[in-house]
């Protein structure tokens, strides 16, 4: 039947031993966030704080933490999400297997939202700033909602048939925001709330809004969810809660939903653009303060009982993590009948999500002209870039499924020595310049603006990826400290450039200056010239320049996480041996990333060390928290 409220799944797990009660007053200040961490990292229960400090309402914790419990809260309708995705790809498929499929049609009527006059979240009205201040980073500009479902309907056709429901940051408090009056609203290119806006925009209106917080778990899975345009999510909500998403009509503004926690409505107004942020976002850094719309707040509300959940994001692996998983779950099955060709694609998580792209398809052009040439690999990358949040996407590394059966884009460390046993430099990289990125990458050349690289690699191995380095290896001045990342991969560190600079938005100009002049990229043109002919490296495919190779080499998590995050193609992405031919660029030894911290590149976030000593104190053995194993 699924839960119709959050209290309701709390409860329930807590009965199952998945989810505890703490008791003890807890600082929503950095405190709660340090705890979350820590306990996704050891695989641990939602938690319910139910006396933090200064606030009214208890704070949840972890719920999507692990993968058994996302099974749990979705135990009664995963299942016919998955039939429906099946039906979707085969509609014939319920003549062949009536059996299977005979609830699917009752499934698909609780796709649709249903209207209601009224509903528990309107039993209270409370100022915006007695919601729980909840703050995760030490230079967060402020506290944010975390898991917000945000509610828009298009101004020129009203209704939910048009709607969207986005998971876009909001900040509560700081900056220049009115007190009780405004938040910030950031959302990101190839948003459906954008659509949105600009329609309001174009009539001279302020966008209406509404933010969900709470209710059932479905609500904030279908907000993250990736589903086609005019797809409303209610509808996807509806099937996930295994029931209709009940909203009540408010007249000139969207609806509102019933089953929620908390509600906040409010308009943004034309122009109305303020500072938001800094925020420590999923890449593992912080996003700097930039303008984006204010949401002028009109009413908040709020049902008796209430909850806050929240998450926590940064480097990854985080609780989001499992959202990805999820979307993989419940979409994966799809790709084939959207991406002709390709089986399978993943936006690698460790990465932070956008940065990487690593995807299987076919070669089936001219079968009677064997080629070791990518053919389809590259039409099949422009339709893979094409499609909603993938075109976001800095690296596409693609490769052929006839050439490794049974190969999966989500096994990432065989994916990679599989490309890099194949690729030729000469031949395969194919650059996007001057395009857009995710607007929380900073190591392109402005603000959502970077390149892309598309590798596409077929045919059998040209090389045999080695494993171990000479136990001497000449390198060029200031690079020292080889360590092997993977087959065939290694790490140098290079010589240091200067600290990043501050988190607000006064030099932007400056910051983008230096990105574009690249002072440090002589370094590795200089590193490049060094390995001649006969240098040991020239048998390595791929070289990447770090700060700290120890760490790079330390875990592929790592090696993924500096590589992709701290890279834009186009200026960081040279070879040994490089030439352009016919506006075509390539080299003819090794390829050489530049993955060093740079001055335009925003700082990583990392925890308080007053923080992290006080949350020891709280899970010490015998602590208020010793019994959550942390």
């Amino acid at each position: 039947m699924g839960f119709r409220s959050l209290k309701a799944c709390v409860d329930t797990l807590h009965a199952a031993g998945q989810a505890v009660f703490i008791d003890h007053p807890v600082d929503p200040y950095l405190e709660i966030a340090e705890i979350q961490r820590r306990l996704f990292r050891a695989g641990g229960p939602a938690v319910l704080f139910t006396k933090p400090r200064g606030s009214d309402f208890p704070i949840l914790a972890n719920l999507y933490g692990t993968q058994a419990r996302i099974e749990r809260i979705f135990s009664d309708t995963l299942d016919r999400v998955k039939r429906l995705v099946e039906l979707k790809i085969d509609p014939t498929a319920a003549l062949q297997k009536p059996w299977r499929y005979w609830r699917s049609p009752v499934d698909a009527l609780a796709m649709l939202p249903r209207r209601v006059r009224t509903g528990p979240v309107l039993a209270r009205s409370i100022p915006l700033s007695q919601l729980p201040q909840v703050v995760s980073w030490p230079g967060d500009g402020g506290p944010f909602i975390t898991l917000p479902a945000v509610y828009t309907e298009h101004p020129a056709k009203p209704g939910t048939k048009l709607s969207n429901l986005g998971m876009y940051r909001v900040q509560l408090a700081g900056n220049a925001y009115h007190r009780d009056h405004e938040t910030g609203l950031h959302y990101q290119l190839h948003r459906g709330i954008g659509i949105h806006h600009a329609a309001a925009l174009e009539r001279g209106q302020p966008l209406k809004v509404a933010i969900f917080v709470g209710g059932s778990p479905a609500m904030a899975v279908s907000a993250v969810m990736p589903l086609p345009e005019g797809l409303s999510e209610l509808t996807f909500a509806g099937v996930l809660a295994g029931h209709r998403i009940p909203m009540i009509p408010r007249g000139s503004g969207p609806a509102i939903y019933a089953d929620a926690d908390f509600v906040i409505e409010g308009s943004v107004m034309p122009g109305a653009m303020k500072p938001e942020g800094p925020f420590g976002d999923h890449l593992g850094y912080y996003a700097r303060q930039h303008d984006f719309p204010v949401l002028r707040v009109d009413h908040v509300w709020h049902r008796e009982g209430a909850i806050w959940p929240i998450t926590v994001v940064g480097r990854p692996p985080q609780e989001d993590t499992l959202f990805g998983w999820l979307v993989h779950e419940l979409t994966g099955p799809v790709i084939p009948t959207v991406l002709p060709g390709v089986t399978s694609v993943h936006a690698v998580d460790a990465s932070g999500v956008h940065p990487l792209l690593l995807a299987v398809g076919s070669e089936r052009y001219l079968p009677w002209k064997p080629s070791n040439r990518p053919a389809e690999l590259l039409t099949q990358a422009a339709a893979i870039l094409g499609q909603g949040q993938l075109s976001l996407a800095k690296y596409l590394f693609i490769v052929a499924a006839g050439d490794a059966p049974g190969l999966d884009a989500h096994d990432v460390a065989p994916f990679l020595s599989h490309l890099l046993a194949r690729a030729d430099w000469s031949r395969d990289c194919h650059f996007h310049t001057e395009t857009t990125i995710d607007t929380l990458d900073y190591s392109g050349s402005g603000f959502n603006t970077g390149s892309k690289l598309v590798v596409a690699a077929r045919g059998p191995a040209i090389r045999e990826l080695k494993t171990s380095l000479p136990a001497s290896l000449p390198l060029p001045d200031g690079f020292r400290h080889p360590q092997v990342c993977l087959p065939g991969v290694v790490a140098v560190e290079g010589p240091r450039i200067e600290p990043q600079p501050r988190l607000d938005a006064a030099n932007d100009a400056a910051i983008w200056e230096t990105a574009r002049s690249a002072p440090w990229s002589a370094d590795i043109e200089r590193f490049c010239q060094g390995v001649g002919a006969d240098h040991p490296l020239r048998a390595w495919p791929l070289v990447v320049i770090v700060d700290d190779a120890g760490f790079a080499a330390a875990s592929l998590a790592n090696f993924l996480w500096l590589t992709f995050t701290r890279s834009n193609p186009a200026a960081d992405v040279y070879g040994v041996d490089a030439f352009t031919h016919q506006k075509h660029w390539g080299c003819r030894g090794p390829l050489v990333i530049d993955a060093r911290l740079k001055p335009h590149h925003a700082p990583p976030v990392e925890e308080d060390p007053a923080i992290s000593a006080a949350v020891d104190a709280l899970c010490a053995r015998g602590g208020p928290l010793g019994n959550l194993g942390l």
